[in-house]
């Protein structure tokens, strides 16, 4: 039996793909096997050492403690795409409200809805809240991940000219993108081309603070930016200023704060980017389903901290080995399951930066002692078997 703890509310529509006679889940669970997660800070959390696995029903990890999950062969999950429409829909909006002053115009309306005269009010008040059309401009897209890819796909309908910008990109990325969309060689050309800026990008020592004022210089007059991603990848002080200065021209943001709450050319939204139900229940089944493959077969896929694993069992016992990405591991491995005459059946071994994963199949069932042996080699992190 798997005990399964949820330090949020996760939608129960993911929950429910839990086979109820092999998991057993609880807000509040002792000794849990793994943690099911949306917004719970867990950095100053101690994660119990019974836990393999922490699945973030979400894109971001930052409330996520990973190197230190790394460091005792924690798998962290995120669930990349997932809320990919939601935010992409939110950024739609939000170009619509930073090129036309509606927000400005209902504010406006309300204030005199004691007017018996409204309607006359409105016919000679609307021009103060007209804007341009979307059709035509240069929307610039940083990151070209699930959310950017949908954003950019549909800037070019909108028939927006659009520039994308991510040496990044993966090979389902490209497939995905439109071959409209005009490839940016340099983060600086895209900024000087674009009428709208959106951002699509995890935050990361290389990308905090990637938007500040040296950037807003290289802008063209009037630009609108969008963040959808993350607050720290704006600096908030300084685009305050360039829009102060007129320099930009809006900036519209799921993440508030006092300082950007006080300026009139920013519009704040309450982080409603992925908050809508198909966005939650997407984000808990893909995190479900990740994590009932990595506990039942040893499958790592969407991991922030381990490489991507997986391999189709042929063989009823199988041995999942976390380490070091140092050399010889395998091969130190592999010696003592033959010294202990067992007949390896399938292998894979991956590493991604400092960590490696191994996936063992073999004939016969794995002795504790062997187990035990294997988990004693230097630079081994974590070891287990399990049996299908």
């Amino acid at each position: 039996m798997f005990r399964i703890q949820t330090l949020n509310k996760i939608s129960p529509v993911g929950l429910d793909l839990f086979p109820r006679d092999k998991y057993e889940i609880a807000s509040d669970i002792p000794n849990p096997d793994a943690i099911l997660v949306r917004s719970a800070d867990m950095n100053s959390v101690e994660i119990p050492s019974s836990v393999l696995a922490i699945a973030r029903a979400g894109a971001g990890y930052n409330n996520i403690p990973v190197q230190r999950c790394s460091e005792s062969g924690v798998v962290v999950f995120n669930t990349p795409g997932a809320n990919a429409n939601a935010v992409k829909e939110i950024t739609l909006a939000a170009m619509l409200l930073a090129s036309r002053d509606i927000v400005g115009g209902i504010n406006w309306t309300s204030s005199v809805a004691d007017r018996a005269d409204v309607a006359e009010l409105v016919e000679k008040e609307k021009s103060k809240f007209t804007g341009p059309e979307l059709k035509g401009k240069t929307l610039g897209v940083i990151g070209l991940g699930a959310i950017g890819v949908m954003v950019a796909n549909d800037a070019v309908a909108l028939d927006m000219d659009v520039i994308g910008y991510d040496p990044y990109i993966s090979v389902d990325a490209a497939w995905n993108l439109s071959r409209e969309v005009i490839r940016a060689e340099t983060l600086e050309s895209l900024l000087s081309k674009s009428d709208y800026i959106t951002l699509h990008i995890p935050l990361s020592d290389a990308t905090k603070g990637l938007l500040d004022a040296e950037k807003f210089r290289q802008m063209k007059k009037d630009a609108k930016i969008f963040n959808f991603s993350r607050n720290a990848l704006v600096k908030d002080k300084d685009i305050i200023e360039a829009l102060n200065s007129e320099k930009l021209s809006a900036y519209v943001t799921d993440f508030p704060t006092v300082e950007l709450l006080s300026c009139k050319k920013v519009i704040c939204i309450p982080h409603l980017g992925a908050s809508t139900p198909e966005a939650e229940d997407n984000c808990a089944i893909m995190a479900v389903r990740q994590t009932i493959d990595f506990l039942e077969a040893g499958t790592i896929r969407n991991s922030v901290n381990f490489p991507r694993c997986k391999l189709d069992q042929r063989a009823p016992h199988r041995l999942l080995v976390a380490n070091k990405n140092i050399p010889n591991m395998v091969g130190q491995i592999t010696t003592i399951l033959a010294g202990a005459s067992l007949n390896i059946t399938d292998l894979i071994n991956h590493h991604r930066d400092e960590y490696a994963y191994n996936i063992i199949d073999t004939e016969q069932k794995i002795p504790s002692q062997v187990l035990d042996q294997i988990g004693k080699v230097e630079g081994i992190i974590r070891v287990r078997s399990i049996e299908r």
